[in-house]
C-alpha cells in the first residue's frame, strides 16, 4: 500500500506542529517559572479572614512606589469591593476565595486572575494611566454571580 505525498506532507506538519508545542510548553515551564499550584500557597478556606494578609483585606503601602492590594471573592462579591491605587506604582494584587471557584478580571488591563478556594492567587501589575476600571468575576460562582463586580480607581 502506498502513501500519497500529500499523506506524508500532512504527517510531516503535524509532526513538526507537536514537536514546537512540546518546545513551547518547556520554555514556559523553565524560562518563565510557569508551575502548578503548591500546598505552600494554601489556606484553610474557612480561616481566611483569620489569616494574614487576608484579617485586613484592602490597600497597603509596601514601599516607595509600590502597594499591596488584598481582595477576597466570596459568594457574589469581592472583599474589599473598591479598590483605589496611584497610576504608575508597582501593585501586587493577593486573592483567594473563601466558598467557590471565583475569578477576577480587571477591564482594560491584562489582570486576570483566578481565584479557587484557599488558594493564594499573587499577580504584579502598574496602572499607568488614571482612571475607572470595573472589576468583574469571570468565572460563574453561582446565581448571584452577575452582580458579583468591584472597581479600580487609579488616582
Amino acid at each position: 500500500m502506498k502513501i500519497h505525498t500529500y499523506e506524508k506532507a500532512f504527517l510531516a506538519v503535524g509532526g513538526v506542529l507537536l514537536v514546537l508545542c512540546a518546545i513551547a510548553l518547556v520554555y514556559a515551564t523553565l524560562g518563565h517559572g510557569a508551575h502548578l499550584p503548591t500546598d505552600v500557597g494554601r489556606i484553610v478556606p474557612q480561616d481566611v479572614y483569620t489569616t494574614p494578609p487576608f484579617d485586613e483585606p484592602g490597600v497597603r503601602q509596601t514601599g516607595e512606589n509600590s502597594y499591596q492590594v488584598v481582595v477576597i471573592g466570596q459568594a457574589w462579591s469581592f472583599v474589599p469591593s473598591e479598590i483605589r491605587v496611584p497610576a504608575g506604582a508597582e501593585i501586587t494584587f493577593i486573592s483567594t476565595s473563601i466558598d467557590v471557584l471565583h475569578g477576577i478580571h480587571v477591564e482594560g488591563t491584562r489582570l486576570n486572575m483566578m481565584l479557587i478556594p484557599g488558594q493564594v492567587s499573587r499577580m504584579h501589575h502598574t496602572f499607568r494611566e488614571p482612571g475607572e476600571h470595573l472589576m468583574i468575576c469571570h468565572e460563574f460562582c453561582g446565581i448571584g454571580h452577575h452582580v458579583m463586580y468591584g472597581r479600580v480607581i487609579v488616582e
